[in-house]
């Protein structure tokens, strides 16, 4: 979500942000929580949950999990997207329905360049 924290920052400029890093293994996709940092009100707001590129909904699970260890409803969870697959969001429903995903695409082909042209890794 790092990606869009700035367009937030621009339109919110007063808004709380916290940090999840998640990590995702190539070969297995389990996710692994490295670190989460939050508001210490965390669990009295509405959450924005920024991840760019959805495709297998591992590590938005995994994120959401973290979320509600600290309190928060996932029903006042809004997942904020730019490309999903539907696997990803069928996945991220099933195990949390009370969850609102907005996106701007569901494709079933991840469009995996965003991430080497926003970082310069391609």
């Amino acid at each position: 979500g790092e990606a869009m924290e700035q367009g937030l920052r621009d339109c919110c400029r007063s808004i709380r942000i916290g940090k999840i890093l998640i990590q995702s293994d190539e070969e297995t996709q389990r996710a692994k929580v490295y670190y989460a940092k939050f508001p210490p009100d965390i669990y009295r707001r509405k959450v924005l949950l920024m991840y760019p590129i959805l495709s297998t909904g591992n590590t938005v699970i995994e994120a959401v999990k973290v979320l509600v260890e600290h309190g928060v409803q996932p029903s006042v969870i809004i997942l904020l997207s730019l490309f999903s697959t539907p696997h990803g969001a069928k996945s991220i429903i099933q195990e949390f329905p009370e969850i609102t995903i907005l996106t701007t695409e569901v494709h079933p082909v991840a469009p995996t360049h965003f991430g080497q042209k926003y970082f310069g890794t391609d």
